[in-house]
């Protein structure tokens, strides 16, 4: 891995640890959830990056893809289970990061369960280790303390301006089987819950992506969509963020550009038996011979 580039990999895990842990210090009861967002992504703008994506602040069943809504006005409260999932962009280079704080509270043993997984998981994380083997170790953890990993979320590969690249890395055992590479990043996030251990779609969408140039007939579309694909790339961003740049007439204009195919959607997740949820995650280099937690 050429020097420039790896420097860029780990100034996004560094920029995207602060984050965390910035979204962590502000989850505090009767503090808004709209506040904490605003708070990571100040941080990361003020560290000279931009987000991998939008602040994922998830409550108690919600696994992942909340982010909060223009003007939301929803407040933590004591004793919440709040995921902060993170990320920075540096040129493109990213990092993805999470952790579950129990809010106004100590740490319960949901949330001891996914970070002891993590720990666990990067301990054998290597090249050439089957990524079947580190879904053995989370389910193995989490299992252990009588709970539930989450069987259709799981860990994946970090490319340049790709979020989510090809090579899942599960979070239990005998699902798949497939060797780490030599040089790379990835991402593990054991996710532990209370319930069956599966999420599905709910209705809510607050998170977008661009995939494609599609014919627009509003100029306001076309505008919003020339905007989405120069600032954001192939990144996911929040509705919040157009609306408000372009004004509440922009949500309209973004229902209709996935009508078209140019945008796609991130549907909030929710456990299907409405189980607690807690989640932690790090951003991992491989190069060569060298391992980097670069979010740690």
């Amino acid at each position: 891995m050429e020097t420039g580039e790896k420097q860029k990999w780990l100034l996004a895990g560094k920029i995207g640890k602060e984050a965390r842990e910035t979204g962590i210090a502000a989850a505090k009861p009767g503090a808004k959830l709209l506040d904490v967002a605003e708070a990571i992504e100040k941080k990361i703008s003020d560290m000279g990056a931009k987000p991998s994506f939008p602040p994922n602040l998830s409550v108690n069943q919600i696994a992942a893809h909340y982010t909060p809504r223009f003007e939301d006005d929803k407040v933590l409260e004591k004793g919440d289970i709040l995921k902060v999932d993170v990320g920075a962009s540096v040129d493109g280079y990213l990092s993805d990061t999470a952790a579950t704080t129990v809010v106004g509270g100590d740490d319960n043993d949901l949330v001891k369960a996914s970070r002891e997984a993590l720990s666990e998981a990067l301990k054998i994380a290597k090249p050439g280790v089957d990524v079947n083997d580190i879904g053995s170790v989370i389910e193995r953890i989490i299992k252990s303390h009588g709970f539930s990993p989450i069987v259709n979320l799981g860990g994946h590969g970090i490319g340049r301006y790709d979020l989510h690249e090809e090579g899942f890395i599960p979070n239990i055992s005998g699902s798949y089987s497939r060797p780490l590479k030599r040089e790379g990043v990835i991402a593990i996030e054991p996710f532990a819950t209370t319930g069956g251990g599966y999420v599905v779609d709910s209705s809510e969408v607050q998170i977008l992506g661009f995939e494609e140039q599609k014919p627009v007939r509003s100029a306001l579309g076309r505008e919003i969509l020339e905007f989405i694909s120069s600032e954001y790339n192939k990144l996911p961003f929040a509705k919040r963020w157009i609306i408000k740049k372009f004004g509440r007439v922009a949500e309209l204009e973004l229902k209709s550009l996935v009508a078209a195919g140019a945008l796609s959607e991130f549907h909030v997740l929710k456990e299907k038996n409405d189980g607690m949820v807690s989640q932690f995650e790090h951003t991992i280099l491989f190069d060569g011979s060298e391992i980097i937690v670069t979010t740690a």
